[in-house]
């Protein structure tokens, strides 16, 4: 009876973390409105103050498992939501688990057609396990801003 009982305890126990991380996810919708965002306060406010907000990681432009990112058109990461370390790096020649070079790809992809989606493999935040990566991107001025969501196993 114990057994059971543990059983239906687990079972129950696992529905409920499985789906309260679900609802942690963003979706696409969410993603291109946090770049419209993102778009809309630079005009308002200027790139340089929005990207020290970015990168000094406000909540502000952090939703759920979406982060944002700004990136010059030669690969450098002016601004990164999740990760101090990749802020001011030129990226360009980062590789993906599949050996994909994402952010040239991105680069462009932005150059041909100004905005987009991307799938590659990245560390998600939220749970630090590598996962496929959607990412939303839009060119705007020189820059291009970026905002993605990891999809469901």
């Amino acid at each position: 009876m114990k057994a059971i009982v543990r059983g239906m305890l687990a079972t129950v126990m696992f529905f409920f973390v499985t789906q309260v991380y679900a609802e942690d996810r963003a979706t696409a919708d969410e993603a291109i409105a946090m770049v419209h965002k993102v778009i809309a306060k630079i005009k308002a406010n200027g790139k340089d103050s929005v990207i020290a907000e970015i990168n000094a990681f406000s909540p502000e432009f952090r939703d759920k498992d979406i982060y944002v990112n700004i990136m010059d058109m030669n690969g450098v990461e002016l601004a990164h939501g999740a990760n101090k370390k990749m802020q001011g790096m030129n990226l360009m020649d980062l590789k993906d688990k599949d050996g994909k070079f994402y952010i040239r790809e991105r680069l462009e992809m932005i150059k041909a057609k100004g905005k987009g989606w991307q799938d590659y493999y990245f560390v998600n935040p939220t749970n630090k396990e590598i996962e496929l990566k959607s990412m939303y991107f839009e060119k705007f001025e020189d820059v291009a801003v970026c905002a993605g969501i990891y999809k469901k196993k």
